[in-house]
């Protein structure tokens, strides 16, 4: 592969499995980068992935993470500059603040397979998507 550049595009590229908004960012032979975002009120459908494990940086907006695994379950608060990490098999959910859009930047490794990595499981909350 060689070396790539490409701006945050104006509008979606397509909506993730779980509902969110997705703009597509650079690719490497490891990996994917992407930005995510649900609008205000929005709230997530649980997935967990069956290949690819996940690394988030928040760069706008406020939200929730639901994250569980085999031993462990947490919801964390996600404002800019905060970073989270979702190893595989990591069943998870999130959702924007009733007053302002949620934005992220995710790494996804290895590269995003395509729409039938994601499965849905049962989660936190009810999914609202506008």
């Amino acid at each position: 592969m060689s070396f790539e550049t490409r701006a945050l595009p104006e509008a979606p590229d397509v909506l993730a499995p779980d509902g969110a908004e997705v703009r597509l960012l650079v690719r490497a032979a490891g990996g994917t980068m992407a930005h995510f975002k649900l609008n205000p009120g929005e709230v997530s459908m649980a997935v967990t992935h069956r290949t690819v494990e996940e690394l988030w940086y928040v760069v706008a907006g406020r939200g929730e993470m639901w994250r569980r695994d085999a031993t462990r379950e947490e919801v964390t608060p996600l404002v800019p500059g905060i970073s989270i990490s979702i190893p595989l098999g990591t069943e998870f959910q999130f959702r924007a603040a009733a007053d302002q859009a949620f934005e992220a930047v995710a790494i996804t490794m290895p590269p995003w397979p395509g729409p039938d990595e994601a499965v849905h499981v049962e989660g936190r909350w009810t999914a609202v998507l506008k």
